[in-house]
């Protein structure tokens, strides 16, 4: 493994030294944009006229556009609702042009209103994080969705699960547990099950409900990404991406007050300021306190956020960022409500949530259970920029998560499973239950070192990323659980208040319960390499492998004292690219071969030892950026084939064989679209089919049970006035679409469904550059629905929240 690190290493150093040597030739240009007053304009658009050629003004309007052929350009600086501004440049070999005599006519408080009422929700057309290199969606042949913070800001939204409303094709499976390890939100994109594990590219593991507090955007990437990402991080349906906000070069800020149904409260703020005159050391500072009661009769979660980031810009070429993030809460554990194993659904005498003999409204357990959960992240990063066309980027992160109390759970029974008739057919009974966590810990650190180029080879541009990764998780998990009793689910329930700490302790006491440790170490080394060369300025391929060697040292056992069941595997994940622009930056046909894979222990009856499992992904469609991104569209169809699935072995019935294969194909579509001043509509759509090819007989041409509801839908439509005595006041109306999920779905237990369900929102607001008032309304027809994997969980009724913010 060393020689192999040694080997990429020294080949990333010959590519460095050598790149420079066909880079030349090439100039750059940078500069500032600035309003009327002097202050910086973020999003302004700078490109060069009759090239593909640009960027995006950050928030001190820096740009800067690199690889540029020696000549005389016309650069363009455009904003939507604003006059384009055009002036000539001269670049020259191995120079830096400087521009920064472009001014708008805007002072910094008419610019930020043109923001607010010409463009509303300002789509992100490209990514630094995505491909680990600064590209732009229609130059990426992977589908991805940016939910931005201007949209989450329409939509009041608190948190990533909210955000993620947004995002075609991904559905929420599980609710937060705050459990260490496990414990944050599971979602599903492309029928397999994935969660929130990345912030800004690396690892950002959050074992809670993630708050919104802290998020600049949140990036969705679609399809197995193990390439660039690993597969600790990933799914074979992609990943999720917490993008933070980033501090800026002047004092502001924002406060923010909320308030709501179920004893909804929330504070929040965001200062930013400089902590030097030259404004190279600056601070930013995102916090928030977050409480929520039940739509039940008992339940709460409470949070405290705090998430400062620092910059340090040493000089043009060194900069460093430190960040931290510190959640504290205290919450009661879901009513998620669990089948028994080998149960038979047809004894249950219905197969759908809404026909049980079940109370929506009530938790079934007592306010006192509940639990402590805290994560402590920090982030450091180093950029160095080695040559106008190389940069070194080296990021560490320590990722901290540890919870301790009891969590209640249910198992669902039927008539039969309580009288013990086997003709009683019928449901309205649950098992009470408990599944705490005592001091458990989960550690991840991960450090990571990138390098990347964008030069020119025979007149072909390159845009590389190389990188060494190694991914380091000690996991220190303790689990204990008891069962209380058993109790009819409606009526009088005489012994409904029983289920409470006291009760649980005594049980513990009483030496009733069972207990699980989780205690492991595995060590994960990793390289990779990608490219994206532009044949011409409209043909695009891009190609790109890691190698990933893992370690996993054993279990732990408290008992002997010594680990056991350790294993090491390496894998290889390529991944393809190719973009075709009939029309050059308007349209973008593309294609993809994408590939993901999880590590598997254990030996076949021959005493094979088992390889990696595998995923690989064809895509395939187009992408459209039209009417100066007034719209943005993505359809894509995918094929994802998953192969050495583990299953068991029939003709060794101790044993299991891996030869199993499951398939998940689709479509998914996304539009978003600003077709009149202050109009904005964001929609999208999914289609999954998913099943076992060749699986155990009780499974084999089924759809998994875990793969969500096969179509899903997202829209979100808002007007905001942009003119007159009432400019600033908008209205927003949208909702979510899923149709009916198998939750159960094998041969030997039957079918159970969570319904379909339309849940539909609206906000009221009003917005003026230092303040904001809205107010919103959740599932507004106060629809009951469910949502789960293998569970039945009952999602929030009705609801309503008023929210006031101070710019400062």
């Amino acid at each position: 493994m060393k020689k192999l690190l040694s080997t990429i290493t020294l080949v990333l150093a010959i590519w460095l030294i050598s790149s420079n040597a066909f880079s030349q030739g090439t100039g750059r240009i940078k500069g500032i944009i600035r309003t009327s007053d002097g202050v910086g304009a973020e999003f302004v658009n700078v490109g060069l006229k009759g090239l593909s050629k640009g960027s995006t003004a950050n928030s001190k309007g820096e740009y800067e556009i690199k690889n540029i052929e020696a000549g005389q350009y016309i650069l363009i600086a455009s904003f939507i609702g604003l006059e384009t501004k055009e002036i000539a440049i001269d670049v020259k070999s191995g120079e830096t042009t400087v521009v920064s005599d472009i001014t708008l006519a805007e002072n910094a408080k008419t610019f930020s209103e043109v923001v607010i009422t010409a463009q509303g929700i300002l789509q992100r057309e490209s990514s630094e994080y995505v491909s680990k290199m600064n590209l732009k969606n229609l130059e990426n042949s992977q589908v991805y969705t940016t939910i931005t913070r201007e949209l989450m800001k329409e939509q009041l939204v608190f948190s990533i699960d909210d955000a993620l409303k947004n995002a075609p094709g991904i559905s929420k499976m599980w609710e937060a547990t705050g459990r260490s390890g496990d414990g944050g939100s599971y979602y599903n994109s492309r029928g397999f099950i994935l969660q929130s594990k990345l912030r800004n590219g690396i690892a950002g593991n959050v074992s809670t409900k993630i708050d919104a507090a802290n998020l600049e955007s949140v990036e969705v990437i679609k399809g197995p990404s193990a390439t660039l990402f690993g597969n600790a991080l990933t799914s074979y349906g992609g990943l999720i991406n917490r993008v933070t906000k980033k501090p800026y070069a002047k004092f502001g800020g924002e406060v923010a007050y909320s308030t709501g149904s179920f004893g909804f409260n929330r504070i929040s703020a965001d200062v930013n300021t400089p902590l030097d005159s030259a404004k190279k050391i600056l601070l930013r500072v995102n916090t928030a306190y977050n409480y929520e009661g039940s739509f039940q009769d008992n339940g709460f979660g409470k949070m405290f956020t705090l998430a400062p980031s620092l910059s340090y810009k040493v000089n043009d070429k060194l900069s460093f960022n430190l960040d931290a993030e510190f959640y504290d809460g205290q919450n009661q554990g879901n009513t998620i409500i669990f089948f028994p194993f080998g149960g038979k659904i047809s004894a249950l005498g219905v197969n759908s949530a809404d026909k049980l003999d079940i109370d929506y409204k009530r938790s079934y357990s007592r306010g006192d259970l509940s639990q402590k959960s805290r994560n402590t992240n920090f982030f450091g990063q180093m950029n160095y920029k080695i040559s106008d066309n190389w940069t070194s980027s080296t990021n560490f992160t320590a990722t901290n998560s540890y919870s301790d109390g009891v969590n209640p759970y249910f198992y669902l029974l039927s008539k039969s499973a309580v009288t013990g008739v086997s003709t009683d057919i019928g449901n309205g009974y649950l098992s009470r239950n408990d599944q705490a966590t005592e001091n458990s810990k989960d550690r991840v650190m991960e450090f990571q070192q990138n390098f990347n180029g964008d030069f020119k080879i025979a007149g072909m541009r390159n845009r590389f990323v190389g990188g060494l990764d190694f991914f380091h998780r000690v996991a220190d998990q303790y689990f204990t659980g008891v069962t209380i009793d058993t109790i009819a689910a409606t009526g009088d329930i005489p012994t409904y208040g029983q289920f409470n700490l006291n009760t649980l302790k005594a049980a513990y006491q009483a030496g009733k319960g069972f207990d699980y440790p989780y205690n492991f170490i595995n060590n994960t080394y990793s390289a990779y390499v990608s490219d994206v060369l532009n044949i011409t300025d409209q043909l695009i391929v891009s190609a790109g492998l890691r190698i990933d060697y893992f370690d996993n040292k054993g279990n732990y056992s408290i008992i002997t004292g010594k680990r056991t069941g350790g294993y090491n595997q390496t894998a290889f994940s390529p991944k393809f690219g190719l973009i075709y622009m009939p029309i050059k930056d308007v349209v973008s046909i593309f294609a993809n071969y994408q590939n993901g894979f999880t590590n598997q222990v254990g030996n076949s009856f021959d005493g094979k030892a088992f390889k990696p499992e595998h995923a690989n992904q064809a895509e395939g469609g187009v992408k459209i950026n039209a009417f100066n991104g007034k719209l943005t569209t993505t359809l894509s169809y995918y094929d994802i084939q998953v192969s050495n699935l583990i299953r068991a072995d029939i003709t060794h019935p101790n044993f299991s064989i891996q030869d199993g294969t499951q398939r998940s194909k689709g479509f998914e579509a996304e539009v978003i679209a600003h077709p009149l001043r202050g109009l904005n509509v964001v929609a999208g759509f999914a289609y999954n089919d998913s099943k076992y090819e060749k699986a155990d007989e009780d499974v084999v041409g089924l759809r998994p049970a875990t793969a969500m509801s096969p179509y899903l839908g997202n829209l979100w439509i808002s007007y905001r006035i942009p003119e007159g005595m009432v400019r600033g006041l908008g209205f927003g109306f949208g909702g979510n679409y899923a149709s009916d999920n198998k939750v159960v779905n094998t041969r030997s237990q039957g079918v159970f469904i969570l319904p379909e369900y339309t849940i539909l929102n609206g906000t009221v607001f009003y917005e003026q550059s230092k303040f904001r008032f809205g107010v919103k309304a959740d599932n507004i027809t106060d629809k009951k629905y469910w949502i789960g994997y293998s569970s039945i969980n009952p999602q929030k009724l009705r609801s309503f929240t008023a929210s006031v913010s101070f710019r400062f």
